[in-house]
């Protein structure tokens, strides 16, 4: 079952699953529900099914560690100017055809996997590079589920906060509450909003997601904002704008930030033009028409959209230049120091001095 690159160490037991009365095993982490037989793997290649049993085959092992601003994960309320250790691992339970990150998400080489690494050293070096915060991201912690929660509670223990990078495809009913148990914050991919693209160009389903954003609203204190990669001709109409930001105004309130940001030709997309600076400029007026008082554009130079106001007053209250903090008028309390009105997220005293640095890191065991 393992492969060469893989060891006893690397395979641990899950527990969200279920045995089928023709003897296959299905797998409940997320709704894809794949149902195998022994020796088989899921569709995220990470969880198979070995002696009766769904196990985790990538255990403490990761693609990379490298040290970014929280700004780019993208998290804008939480932390600001703070520096995040950022890591993932293979595998992904959804296949988008633009996938950006698909050298990883999409790999079937667990070769790719070039860190090993305890959740007690990936805490320990969390604190000593200086890191607020530890990200699970690249993929999609949802599949890693055990490692991701393991690693969590050896950052709490730490004193360091922990954030989900996810598509927010997870079954509710345990997977979904255990994981996010464990989370300070997270960016949740609203990758579109109808059915139809989530079927055709993510092979998922759009209501798993929505679940997953009111369940974090209505159940949890995790702060979380969303992101919405802008496709030309696929995901990008006003109409759909429209419905997708009343939907997060209505039902998850005008405080979730929300981040529309530039596709660029990629994976099985490449036919697909670049979005237009336009068009995301136009999403983000739709936004915060319909009521929501933080809308982002990303993947773009664009100091206007990546920039937090305050909605009572309308002053500048977070400046940003990409990745770097070019203004900073809120109180150690996250409030406006012009009008006093709170902004919104998770704030602790002045700002980080991280900047748009990015650092690649080698964990030693």
């Amino acid at each position: 079952m393992t492969t060469d690159t893989e060891t006893l160490e690397n395979v641990v037991p899950t527990k969200y699953w279920r045995r089928l009365e023709d003897g296959r095993i299905q797998c409940d982490v997320c709704p894809r529900f794949c149902k195998l037989h022994d020796g088989q793997r899921g569709f995220c290649f990470v969880r198979a099914c070995q002696g009766g049993q769904i196990v985790l085959t990538t255990y403490g092992r990761s693609s990379g560690f490298c040290v970014d601003p929280i700004e780019k994960k993208p998290l804008n309320h939480f932390l600001p100017g703070t520096a995040v250790l950022s890591f993932g691992t293979a595998g992904c339970n959804l296949g988008c055809k633009f996938c950006q990150n698909w050298d990883i998400s999409k790999s079937r080489e667990i070769d790719t996997l070039a860190d090993a690494a305890s959740p007690e050293t990936i805490a320990r070096t969390a604190r000593e590079l200086g890191c607020r915060s530890v990200a699970f991201t690249y993929n999609d912690p949802v599949i890693f589920l055990e490692y991701a929660i393991d690693v969590a509670k050896a950052c709490h223990a730490a004193g360091i906060k922990t954030v989900a990078v996810t598509a927010g495809e997870i079954c509710g009913g345990g997977p979904r509450e255990e994981l996010f148990r464990h989370m300070d914050a997270a960016n949740v991919d609203l990758k579109g909003f109808t059915e139809e693209f989530y079927r055709e160009i993510c092979a998922g389903h759009l209501q798993p997601v929505l679940d997953t954003l009111k369940y974090l609203k209505q159940e949890t204190q995790v702060w979380f904002e969303i992101t919405t990669l802008l496709i030309p001709g696929h995901n990008d109409t006003d109409a759909e704008i429209d419905a997708m930001t009343r939907w997060v105004a209505t039902e998850l309130g005008p405080d979730v930030p929300h981040h529309f940001t530039a596709f660029h030709p990629d994976f099985r997309m490449l036919d697909v033009p670049p979005t237009p600076a336009a068009t995301l400029a136009r999403a983000r007026e739709i936004a915060m028409r319909n009521g929501l008082r933080y809308a982002y554009t990303g993947n773009v130079h664009d100091e206007n959209g990546g920039s937090t106001f305050c909605h009572a007053c309308q002053k500048l209250l977070v400046g940003r230049d990409w990745y770097t903090l070019t203004a900073w008028n809120l109180t150690d309390d996250g409030r406006c120091r012009s009008c006093g009105t709170p902004c919104a997220g998770v704030f602790a005293g002045p700002p980080g001095r991280w900047g748009a640095r990015r650092m690649p890191v080698r964990l030693a065991v």
